[in-house]
């Protein structure tokens, strides 16, 4: 007589017969040598919308990936229907390794941080010149941000015809990044798009700005046409009557070869997720002078050596105030 509850033993936990029919459970995954790559192109409510050859098919990610989610710019494994059909679904079995990470968080206490885009070559800094005024510290905190990620950044600067860029250029001269400087009649009459697209071929290009800069009116200028085929696909899925930038979106460069990375518009970029110990990474010319710093250096301190390596020629002191300002920019306050 089998026993059960408080009386149960060891052997009677051994012998219970399998009731539900359920093979055992296996640590083994399947290879899924056969599976298609693609390319995912924004993610909505757990259904990612992927680029697979020259179809854009839905898919979800598979249960074994465990809590890896994959995200705008991922290279993924998919199998199941990829017809691309209305009411198809297939699955991510496999998230390639990544070459970039841009990443931030809600604020600078916030410690969950979220990703932006996945395998992006560059970052986009869209910034006003004038209405709204320029955010410094907020170019700062994206800077780092991409530093830390593994993206080029690139200026662009908006309304000139309203301020002058160079004070801003000032700033910035030290770092060597690549810009565009562009005026409101330029954006309209699709100029700026222009100028822009020769920074972008051949690459993956995340955009960012906060709102009122015209990142939305230059990102909809480069890509016209793929905005509509696929958000018109996301919204057969999804059910939402139109596609609001609430969402990383990969949109392919028109006349080019080459993708736009739409994000939602920024308010604030935390970097609660960075150690500030990477972002020497991205001054091979100071980096080489950190050898004689005290451990755990701050390079903002009195004994740091990068001083020294300075006073010394082999680096140009505009380049340690920069990487001094971008050091201290978790410490200030992004409206400074």
């Amino acid at each position: 007589m089998r026993r059960y509850g408080k009386h149960t033993d060891e052997d009677d936990i051994r012998s219970r017969p399998n009731r539900k029919g359920n093979r055992p459970r296996t640590h083994i995954r399947p290879k899924h040598e056969d599976a298609a790559e693609g390319f995912v192109l924004t993610v909505d409510r757990g259904r990612l919308t992927c680029l697979v050859e020259d179809t854009v098919v839905t898919a979800m990610k598979a249960r074994e990936l465990g809590r890896k989610a994959a995200v705008v710019g991922d290279r993924v494994a998919l199998v199941g229907d990829l017809s691309g059909a209305k009411d198809t679904l297939a699955r991510i079995v496999r998230i390639e390794e990544r070459a970039s990470l841009l990443r931030r968080t809600a604020d600078d206490d916030d410690p969950y941080e979220r990703v932006v885009v996945a395998n992006a070559d560059q970052l986009a800094i869209v910034t006003a010149l004038a209405d709204p005024e320029p955010r410094p510290r907020l170019i700062d905190r994206c800077l780092v941000a991409a530093f830390d990620g593994g993206l080029t950044p690139l200026l662009v600067l908006t309304k000139s015809d309203l301020a002058s860029a160079d004070e801003i250029l000032e700033l910035y001269g030290a770092l060597d990044i690549p810009y565009v400087v562009t005026s409101r009649e330029e954006l309209e009459t699709g100029q700026a798009a222009d100028r822009v697209r020769e920074h972008l071929a051949g690459k993956v290009t995340a955009f960012v700005g906060h709102s009122g800069v015209g990142k939305t009116t230059l990102v909809n200028a480069l890509v016209p046409k793929e905005r509509r085929r696929i958000t018109g696909h996301v919204n057969a899925v999804t059910g939402r009557g139109r596609h609001t930038t609430t969402s990383a979106l990969a949109l392919p460069l028109e006349g080019a070869e080459g993708w736009v990375v739409d994000t939602p518009g920024v308010r604030s970029f935390g970097l609660a997720h960075i150690d500030p110990s990477r972002v020497i990474h991205a001054f091979p010319d100071l980096e080489a002078g950190t050898g004689d710093c005290p451990r755990a250096c701050s390079h903002d301190e009195p004994d740091c050596a990068l001083d020294q390596w300075v006073a010394d020629g082999h680096a140009d002191p505009a380049r340690l105030y920069s990487l001094r300002r971008l050091l201290s920019t978790r410490e200030r306050h992004e409206g400074d």
